[in-house]
């Protein structure tokens, strides 16, 4: 009886399993194992969070400054700190007086900003998509030449091509119309290469030739089957190209002089540049409101599209 009430007791007390182990004599406990690191679970790097820190914030902080002094009218916007509001809030006044200004003219180069954006950057996209399917799923006598093409005309910047445009359209008498921001807007070297590699990957050949097997002519065959693959390279192209002709400043200064025809980058220019001629009236608080109106569209589109994007980036990482 001695010897069972022994054996329980020692058994109750000694732990099982790995914690056993260690507390024999002599040995020190052992702590536990950390897990090792790997992509997915990587060791936190000091500097590189630090360089994050001040990549956002350079990031956010023009972005802040706008926010704030979009609040101030043009006294508290000289009597008060930059990165601080001042003494009243005047944003939804300064809203409507930039709206107002000039009997309206910022509406007009909101419209003129959306006309360029819907016919431009939407005609870019429509290109690349076709032209990048068409390179990336058709064999043809010069495919090899056309991508020398295409590598060459996306390293050739945009500025080197503005004059001999300019030279062209005014040859042909499209100068100081919209034609002259929507036509050279419609080609999109970036665009339709990002299409080429997107679609080599996202459309398997064996798909379309199911398909065509079961007598599904070319262009069904690519609404149908390929169109929906492509969604989220044709939603990054689609960004990408609104940006560009949104933000578009260089094509409209040398092609565009009659301001009913300008985008918004040359209107709010040109009221700056009205405070320095005689007699002209600083607004430098509906420059700034102005400023911020303009972001707002690209940034709700943004928000929206963003997991079409997101889901583009990570295509083709994983291997099959």
């Amino acid at each position: 009886m001695t010897t069972n009430l022994a054996g329980a007791d020692s058994n109750a007390t000694e732990p099982a399993g790995p914690a056993r182990t260690s507390r024999v004599a002599g040995r020190p406990p052992l702590r536990p194992r950390r897990r090792p690191h790997t992509p997915l679970d990587p060791r936190p790097s000091i500097p590189l969070t630090l360089l994050t820190g001040l990549v956002l914030l350079y990031t956010l902080l023009p972005l802040a400054w706008l926010v704030i002094n979009s609040t101030k009218d043009q006294k508290g916007l000289l009597d008060s700190a930059g990165l601080w509001f001042g003494e009243d809030f005047d944003l939804w006044d300064n809203i409507s007086r930039t709206l107002a200004y000039d009997d309206g003219v910022f509406v007009r180069w909101l419209l003129n900003t959306l006309l360029y954006v819907a016919a431009g950057a939407g005609g870019a996209t429509v290109l690349a998509v076709l032209g990048g399917y068409a390179l990336a799923k058709y064999q043809f006598p010069g495919r090899r030449a056309v991508f020398a093409v295409v590598i060459g005309a996306v390293a050739v910047p945009g500025t080197a091509l503005a004059v001999p445009t300019f030279l062209m359209f005014s040859s042909m008498g499209l100068t100081n119309t919209p034609w002259a921001v929507i036509i050279p807007s419609l080609i999109s070297p970036f665009g339709l290469y990002l299409m080429w590699v997107f679609a080599a990957e996202a459309v398997p050949a064996e798909l379309l030739e199911a398909a065509r097997v079961d007598g599904s002519g070319e262009l069904r065959t690519f609404f149908r089957i390929a169109l929906p693959l492509l969604m989220p390279g044709t939603v990054t192209v689609l960004l990408f190209s609104m940006v560009a002709t949104w933000n578009n400043y260089f094509l409209p200064l040398i092609m565009i002089k009659d301001p009913d025809w300008y985008p918004l980058t040359l209107g709010l220019n040109a009221w700056n540049a009205q405070a320095q001629t005689a007699g002209g009236e600083a607004v430098f608080d509906l420059i700034i409101t102005g400023s911020l109106l303009t972001i707002v569209p690209i940034v709700v589109i943004f928000l929206l599209l963003q997991r079409y994007w997101q889901s583009g980036l990570a295509a083709g990482s994983v291997k099959e």
